[in-house]
């Protein structure tokens, strides 16, 4: 990612093979007509960003016919259907399969005391300063903390804080869960447009991350303050299903929601001096790459103040 152009292959470091590698992705050829060529940026403009479109799609998506699609897609990405807690021919849609279980000895919940783990599977930045943030995807983007969060309040309570942007593709594990132990509190909708999160169109304007529908749930916690969790929603999400319970305590590793059919993203947000994150992520978020980690392995731990 460290590429700048918007139709660039997509490299990220995998975690567990010790190697950087290329996104396949779901749609590509879709993705860079829509943002790469000026046609279809109009028809992003005037239809695909808009709810109705991916109301429509997630719609679609849920219908007995397309099961079908099921098997190919499974093939064609190389999945691993012996993760999944239903058999490949028992999903009833599509997104019956998107929004899949997965056994609990798939994605093992790190145990380690003062840990905390990625909220779900993805490629993963991580900032250990907010306020030290220049660009993200390309040169010359700033991230706007004020407009992503909502709140200019809030914004100045975490500028300095610390982050971790959390990207799902199609082809992930789409439910995601809390990195912390505390109490959540009632999820609060922000809503806005359904722009693609993909980085071949955040390199192209970054603000695509605050004018998305998004929702933010705040968590307080004993070990490191008040903690802020943003789902965002993306081109083909049907919907962000919340499956919590507010004011009811959580632990790390239980899970918060799904995503409906669609690539998306979720954002975590610490006070500052409140956690240091992973080397690993650090070191691959400095050079513009993303990190690819499964929900339940570390992300951080707890400062020792």
């Amino acid at each position: 990612m460290a590429q700048t152009s918007p139709t660039a292959p997509i490299q990220y470091f995998n975690r567990y093979t010790q190697q950087l590698e290329t996104e396949a992705v779901y749609g590509d050829t879709f993705l860079k007509w829509a943002y790469g060529n000026p046609l279809g940026k109009l028809t992003v403009e005037l239809m695909v960003k808009r709810a109705f479109f991916s109301s429509f799609y997630g719609w679609w998506m849920s219908r007995p016919a397309t099961a079908q699609k099921v098997r190919p897609f499974i093939r064609q990405f190389g999945m691993d259907p012996k993760a999944f807690v239903k058999s490949v021919d028992s999903f009833d849609s599509f997104n019956d399969f998107f929004s899949r279980a997965l056994k609990p000895e798939a994605r093992p919940i790190q145990s380690e005391p003062y840990t905390l783990v990625f909220p779900a599977d993805g490629r993963h930045l991580g900032f250990q300063d907010l306020s030290e943030l220049k660009s993200v995807f390309v040169k010359g983007q700033s991230f706007d903390l004020n407009a992503f969060l909502g709140d200019p309040e809030l914004a100045d309570r975490y500028q300095k804080g610390s982050a971790v942007l959390s990207r799902l593709c199609p082809t992930d594990y789409h439910r995601f869960h809390f990195s912390v132990d505390g109490v959540p509190e009632a999820p609060q909708l922000i809503n806005g447009m359904l722009y693609s999160v993909n980085p071949m169109a955040l390199r192209q304007s970054l603000d695509y991350l605050w004018q998305n529908k998004r929702v933010l749930t705040r968590v307080r916690t004993e070990s490191c303050g008040q903690v802020l969790i943003m789902e965002i929603g993306a081109t083909n999400v049907g919907s962000i299903l919340q499956t919590f319970t507010p004011g009811k305590s959580v632990v790390r590793g239980d899970q918060k929601g799904m995503f409906r059919f669609g690539g998306s993203a979720t954002m975590t947000f610490f006070e500052p001096g409140a956690v240091e994150l992973a080397e690993d992520l650090l070191q691959y978020s400095s050079k513009s790459t993303e990190l690819y980690a499964h929900m339940g392995d570390v992300m951080a731990s707890v400062s020792q103040h």
